[in-house]
């Protein structure tokens, strides 16, 4: 209570005190949110940078696979056959075994068309993989890397559909599985179906946002943070593989970094058959 300035009482009126508790801070829970937010979009922008990465990754391990892939069996082929040479030479009973021991490397396996991305068959190396090796023109390995605008769209999406921003199992499970569409679109670098998936969920109820409560608001930062130490360990075994390893080496022109590998190895194949031709004469 206080008085005015005749000494009488005063009482604050209802309005008064309303105003005065929000100017304090009615709800102590607000900075709490707003936190939380902060963290829940922090999370979302890692789980982008580690998505992305993965499908780098898995891009260019495919497109390692396809145009190295001959060229690594083709050596392992020509070890095979300079240690049968020289066994054959020699006769010494551990060129024998180390003859026995690469040639079981590369004896072929069954269903080694799937294994090995269709540049290796039953009978050897397939026509495309043979004219890989030989200069010959070949079907040049796919290119799946999304584009500048699909990294966009992408991005976009995750950040307005991401299941963490859920409140309900119900909406979780609507966003989650969303996501598993523009996950696969993204992939395969299908920039036309992003665009769909944008204006379908522009299109898409809009989910009720609602006030937490202070424990429920700091059990979220907990989930928050363990789910960003697991994407850091996602994150650190991508970029430790040997893929993800000669990838941060050329992040800008991969395709660059393969030539230069395969220029490596098309020498060294020249160096086995020169070896091999020495064993055989």
């Amino acid at each position: 209570m206080t008085q005015d300035a005749a000494g009488g009482p005063v009482t604050p009126n209802e309005d008064d005190v309303r105003s005065g508790a929000g100017a304090a801070g009615e709800r102590p829970e607000a900075r709490l949110e707003k936190a939380v937010g902060a963290a829940e979009q922090a999370l979302i922008e890692f789980e982008i940078a580690v998505e992305t990465f993965r499908i780098e990754v898995e891009n260019f391990s495919r497109l390692h696979h396809q145009k190295l892939g001959p060229m690594y069996s083709r050596l392992d082929e020509l070890d095979a056959q300079i240690a049968e040479a020289k066994a054959g030479r020699t006769g010494d009973p551990e060129d024998l075994a180390k003859a026995q021991e690469l040639r079981a490397l590369v004896m072929p396996m069954p269903g080694v068309e799937e294994l090995f991305h269709d540049w290796m068959d039953s009978d050897g190396l397939s026509p495309e993989a043979a004219a890989m090796l030989t200069d010959q023109p070949v079907r040049p390995p796919e290119r799946v890397r999304p584009s500048e605008e699909a990294r966009k769209l992408y991005r976009e999406l995750v950040r307005k559909a991401h299941p963490d921003l859920a409140r309900e199992e119900q909406e979780r499970t609507r966003r989650e599985e969303f996501l598993t569409r523009v996950n696969a679109a993204y992939a395969r670098g299908d920039e036309g179906l992003l665009r769909e998936l944008a204006e379908e969920w522009a299109a898409g109820p809009v989910p009720e946002v609602r006030l937490s409560a202070s424990e429920e608001l700091y059990a979220r930062l907990e989930w928050l943070s363990q789910r960003k130490e697991l994407l850091t360990v996602v994150a650190r075994d991508l970029e430790e593989g040997a893929i993800g390893s000669m990838l941060r080496m050329a992040p800008e022109d991969p395709d660059r970094l393969l030539d230069e590998i395969a220029e490596q190895l098309l020498a060294q194949v020249s160096e086995r058959e020169a070896e091999l031709a020495r064993w055989v004469q």
